[in-house]
């Protein structure tokens, strides 16, 4: 192709992208919701490729780097959402909210879908969503907007210097958003004891686990 076509392809491809024709999928799968609030329940999963924050304990690192990851028609997207039983749809990453989410979500709510979106709220919210879940990261913390958005917030722990985060984050969240501490997975059987101890001195928090590592599914 010459490169004046080659000019126009990328110019177009970077259009779609804006206005969230495309996105970088990195994988999507059907499972049971593994953490949160949410546990147990089965969603179809769109984990979008591209990050930023950039956490040290991240057991998804090959999401971050969006270019290895093929742009995907959303239309392509949403008729894989639409052929899941559940009518729930989670939206993880990476960081998705690096992307314009508007016509994912108006698409598949228009179908009868239930929103989730997983996010580190470093970025401005797109998207209409029925459940937030904030996970806010000390390296890039999260616009100030998403605290009163989110149905729920849920700090990764890895050591005890997270508990002051995290109290400093509920501090902003909206007084009926549900508050959980997760253990790094790396760090489980350390830091879970731990985590039931801090709760029960401090009962506005819930433990999140992430069972679906402990069943064996994605």
């Amino acid at each position: 192709m010459p490169d004046g076509l080659h000019k126009i392809a990328r110019e177009d491809e970077g259009t779609l992208l804006k206005k969230g024709r495309l996105l970088p999928l990195m994988e999507s799968f059907y499972s049971l919701q593994g953490e949160g609030a949410n546990t147990g329940k089965p969603a179809f999963f769109l984990r979008i490729g591209g990050c930023d924050v950039g956490c040290h304990w991240c057991d998804v690192k090959e999401s971050w780097n969006p270019g290895v990851h093929p742009l995907t028609p959303v239309e392509k997207i949403i008729d894989e959402v639409l052929a899941c039983e559940a009518r729930s749809v989670v939206v993880t990453g990476g960081e998705p909210l690096m992307y314009n989410l508007d016509v994912l979500c108006r698409e598949v709510r228009e179908k009868g879908f239930t929103t989730f979106l997983e996010t580190s709220g470093a970025y401005t919210l797109s998207g209409e969503w029925d459940w937030i879940c904030l996970s806010p990261k000390r390296k890039k913390p999260p616009l100030k907007e998403i605290y009163a958005l989110a149905n729920e917030m849920k700090v990764i722990v890895h050591d005890d210097k997270d508990f002051t985060w995290a109290e400093a984050c509920r501090r902003k969240a909206h007084p009926a958003c549900l508050l959980f501490l997760q253990p790094e997975w790396s760090r489980r059987q350390m830091m879970t004891p731990v985590i039931v101890n801090y709760i029960l001195e401090h009962p506005a928090w819930r433990i999140s686990l992430q069972t679906h590592k402990y069943l064996g599914i994605p």
